[in-house]
């Protein structure tokens, strides 16, 4: 259960504070709903308390954690992948539906390891982007520290210039 003011992760959009909890009536039955606004974008979303474990609204991740979501992204003993882009990106964008922060890293990691052998489609190009988005919110609420610092963080796993 999220109390009004916590935190969550709502799976491809982010970390997003639960403002209220409200009891609307849909279609004659009355349900509570988490009204939850996204961080990013200010983006309300309704989501039954009921529902919560079956849409994959979850905690942000413990500090203890982010050394693992590092580990994977510096990763690169991973087989080359030689689908087209198209396919590749359906597989990245049920990666980034699980809400799961280890498959959203493998998602960053794979894009930017893909990045040097060859040029990113433009949806491969948005979805690094709504990767990393994901990735720099939760790490540094996780961190308790800024945005640029975890940015740093990656370019660094990435030997990227800051």
């Amino acid at each position: 259960m999220f109390k009004v003011g916590d935190l969550a992760v709502y799976p491809a959009h982010g970390v997003g504070c639960i403002e209220s909890i409200e009891t609307r009536e849909i279609s004659g039955e009355k349900t509570d709903f988490y009204i939850m606004k996204i961080l990013d974008n200010n983006m309300i979303i309704m989501i039954p308390i009921g529902n919560v474990t079956s849409v994959g609204l979850r905690d942000i991740i413990d500090v203890k954690e982010v050394s693992r979501v590092y580990e994977i992204m510096k990763q690169r003993d991973i087989p080359a992948d030689n689908q087209t882009w198209n396919r590749r990106y359906r597989e990245y964008m049920e990666k980034i539906k699980t809400g799961s922060v280890y498959e959203v890293a493998e998602v960053l990691r794979d894009l930017y390891l893909l990045k040097v052998d060859k040029d990113l489609s433009f949806g491969e190009r948005k979805m690094l982007d709504t990767a990393q988005g994901l990735l720099l919110k939760e790490l540094s609420i996780a961190k308790e520290t800024d945005e640029s610092a975890i940015m740093s963080d990656i370019n660094a796993i990435f030997d990227l210039d800051d």
